[in-house]
């Protein structure tokens, strides 16, 4: 897998490929918010934030990465949110600032991600996380149908 677009100005990634920076060229990469490990490639923006997979996340942190995004696109920049294997952490923040961005439900924003990144889904204790932070219900199981075609999910 490479990085996945989301919108033109949203990707997804995983940590090796914050590492090969023709890929970021290529992609047209202008900022990278990371949660698995410090990464500055030159000439990109960049924002780690220590984010653990199958923790809760803080609403401070959630704030933080959301915000950089969207000052990010906001810049005209192309932004890379990328964890260690491009699926929990980094679908979770994408699918936040696609909320904001967009003015999506949390699962209409996680549908738009899941069709364009099926393997995306952020683990159990983000998205009770994210559904806390605005107050959205907490059902599980109606995310995991998320990747089911529409006329599918009941």
């Amino acid at each position: 897998m490479t990085m996945q677009p989301i919108r033109p100005w949203l990707l997804i990634g995983k940590y090796r490929e914050t590492l090969d920076s023709d890929l970021l060229a290529r992609a047209q990469v202008g900022a990278l918010l990371h949660l698995a490990a410090r990464v500055e490639p030159p000439d990109i923006t960049t924002l780690y934030l220590p984010v653990e997979d199958g923790e809760p996340l803080d609403a401070t942190t959630l704030r933080r990465g959301v915000d950089f995004i969207l000052a990010q696109r906001a810049a005209g920049k192309t932004v890379l949110v990328a964890c260690g294997a491009g699926i929990s952490r980094s679908t979770t923040f994408a699918i936040a600032a696609l909320k904001e961005a967009e003015g999506l439900s949390l699962l209409g924003a996680a549908r738009a991600v899941r069709r364009l990144h099926a393997n995306g889904l952020p683990h159990m204790a983000l998205w009770s996380s994210l559904c806390a932070h605005y107050g959205e219900p907490d059902d599980y199981m109606a995310l995991i149908r998320t990747a089911e075609p529409e006329s599918e999910q009941g």
